[in-house]
């Protein structure tokens, strides 16, 4: 089997004449966890929503298992679409729906299954991410924490085969924010998922990135590709190191 799950080939995005980045080049491997990284502003989330189909690239195109994402027929990238799970900042939970009603939202939308089988794995994915008892919370009863965390049980209800992650750990205390890369790590290995983040993070970066792109505003484009410790070792370009030494040594000690 080819190891090669992702390819995102000459990717420009832009908004009318405004370009937010050009010539984007990247290959994520099956099961890996890749990071897409860089400063306020370089277009990192932009990039997502070029990824999962939120909007459409100038020019460029992104390739899953081989297969064109932005040339297939609508179809061919629903099926497409139905194999991601996205997890948005601060876990995006509808406020009226109580945990389990958030999670099994997409299996009523998306399967025939039962409402009794969808209530069932909606408390599964929620025991899997540490929130067995609160299936009959709402959000505004649980911490920031938890709601992203009920967020990743929501992308993971149709246990896609990639998992998208927009700043998970924005807004997360220290502990909270660990616990949730020490997760994203166990259900990588549990699932078999290829997970792409989209983090500025250094802890985060540092401790659970397999493989990584550096964006740049200055230029808009990937100044840097490879995986963050080796970019920090031996990477001459200024601009990445000042990005990755922002307190990247504590960062490094703690996760090796």
């Amino acid at each position: 089997m080819n190891d090669l799950k992702i390819e995102v080939k000459g990717l420009t995005m832009a908004y009318g004449s405004f370009v937010v980045m050009r010539d984007i080049n990247a290959q994520i491997k099956r099961g890996s966890v890749f990071i897409i990284m860089g400063g306020s502003g370089c277009g990192k989330s932009t990039l997502l929503r070029g990824m999962i189909g939120l909007m459409a690239p100038a020019t460029g195109d992104v390739f899953y298992d081989g297969r064109s994402f932005w040339s297939a027929d609508e179809d061919t990238r629903q099926a497409m679409l139905r194999k991601f799970g996205v997890l948005f900042q601060s876990g995006a939970l509808w406020s009226s729906m109580t945990l389990a009603e958030n999670v099994a939202l997409p299996l009523s939308e998306y399967t025939k299954l039962p409402p009794n089988e969808i209530d069932a794995i909606a408390r599964l994915k929620l025991a899997l991410v540490g929130l067995k008892g609160f299936e009959d919370f709402y959000p505004a009863e649980i911490s920031g924490g938890m709601c992203t965390r009920a967020g990743l049980a929501r992308a993971m209800a149709l246990d896609p085969e990639i998992l998208f992650f927009d700043e998970p750990s924005a807004g997360l205390d220290p502990i909270s924010s660990r616990n949730l890369d020490q997760l994203i790590l166990e259900l990588r290995d549990s699932l078999g998922a290829t997970i792409v983040i989209v983090t500025h993070e250094l802890q985060s970066i540092f401790a659970i990135a397999d493989d990584s792109i550096f964006l740049d505003l200055e230029t808009r484009t990937m100044r840097a590709h490879g995986n963050p410790k080796e970019l920090l070792a031996h990477s001459t370009d200024p601009t990445v190191r000042a990005f990755l030494t922002r307190g990247a040594e504590g960062a490094v000690k703690a996760s090796v």
